[in-house]
């Protein structure tokens, strides 16, 4: 599978500029030759070549290559939506194939740029260096707002050995519980809803005042660079949490040769009624994302996941198997109308999801191995 590694770049004051001035000309170059193919209705990467490469070179300075990457990116963002016109920012990424880098080592990194190559300082962290490969493929170039550079490097690692699944870890995905076991672990979204409210509060604090300062004719300047500060953070710790989670259940998945079965919630925002204080909580609820971490930590590990129907896995009693919607009393209590059962509700969920996982995942029988075979 494909693995994107980001490593942090120290460029010197000279190097950065350099770097700076590279990214602005191949955006610019970028975005004026998604007009020019947008107003062409043209997607092909050959053909754009034949008639925008000379122009694009020598409009912008772009190097043979870069001109060549260029087209390329143009081309892949355009065939994504063929109704809309691409656009770059000035400070979008950009891509390095390895005609315009290479690596001196773990510690630096040669870059191409409009004025020639430049050298830079490389940090590449235990995790990174252990999957790190130098037959890479495709890296990308990113200036991130506070001005600090990064280089993700894409690397090809081969899946890991999956042995024969007979059992699995059920979770149930969840908006107070973001994650709850079969084992009967849980993992709590108190932190997250906290982190949530504390920005919101902020951010609408921060409005406030901008929109104050508009009022009686004055630029809030200082507003604006707190609230970019602060953009993103929010974001950054709901994937830290939903990190550390994966991490958890793939480890205990592997730990003890169980592969993880998790529901499938496509479209449940759509089919689901809330009430107005519990929009902002529903829909900042990055269960995607925990499944996406799940799954690729587990096919590095070896381990087998599995997506099942959510349906009525909280409503049906794991020990008598009555499905009552009046079963689950509250949100995190679960008593079973028919035989007395009572359980978490996100936990007895989960042990419904391990057993539909178990009903459904097919049997393959071992080979068999004859006595007398040497």
């Amino acid at each position: 599978m494909k693995l994107t590694l980001q490593n942090q770049l120290f460029p010197s004051q000279d190097q950065a500029k350099a770097l700076e001035a590279t990214l602005r000309a191949f955006n610019a170059g970028a975005d004026w030759l998604a007009g020019e193919a947008f107003a062409a209705k043209v997607a092909n990467k050959i053909a754009l070549q034949k008639t925008h490469y000379a122009a694009l070179r020598e409009r912008f300075g772009l190097s043979a290559q870069m001109a060549v990457r260029a087209i390329a990116q143009v081309c892949e963002a355009y065939k994504r939506d063929k109704t809309k016109r691409p656009r770059f920012r000035p400070l979008a990424s950009m891509p390095f194939d390895q005609r315009m880098m290479s690596f001196k080592g773990l510690d630096r990194v040669s870059l191409l740029t409009l004025t020639g190559r430049v050298i830079v300082p490389l940090v590449m962290g235990r995790y990174q260096a252990e999957r790190f490969s130098p037959a890479i493929g495709q890296c990308d170039l990113v200036r991130r707002r506070d001005g600090k550079w990064f280089l993700l490097v894409t690397v090809d690692l081969p899946d890991g050995t999956k042995p024969p699944t007979t059992d699995f870890l059920g979770v149930d995905l969840g908006v107070a519980n973001i994650a709850a076991t079969s084992d009967g672990d849980l993992h709590c979204g108190d932190d997250i809803e906290a982190c949530r409210q504390r920005y919101a509060t902020a951010r609408r604090s921060l409005q406030r005042a901008a929109a104050g300062r508009l009022r009686r004719g004055k630029r809030p300047k200082n507003i604006r660079r707190k609230l970019q500060r602060q953009s993103g953070r929010e974001a950054r710790f709901r994937k830290d949490v939903n990190h550390c989670i994966s991490k958890t259940l793939v480890a205990t998945a592997k730990g003890t040769g169980r592969g993880i079965a998790l529901e499938d919630l496509k479209g449940i925002r759509t089919r689901i009624r809330l009430r107005k204080r519990q929009r902002a909580r529903v829909h900042g609820w990055s269960f995607f994302q925990l499944r996406s971490f799940v799954s690729y930590k587990a096919i590095l590990a070896g381990v087998e996941v599995v997506t099942i129907c959510p349906r009525d896995t909280s409503r049906t009693c794991n020990d008598c198997g009555v499905v009552d919607k009046a079963n689950r009393t509250s949100q995190a209590k679960f008593r079973c109308r028919h035989c007395g059962h009572e359980a978490h509700a996100d936990i007895n969920a989960s042990r419904n999801i391990r057993d539909k996982a178990i009903v459904t995942w097919p049997e393959v029988s071992q080979p068999l191995v004859r006595k007398d075979a040497a």
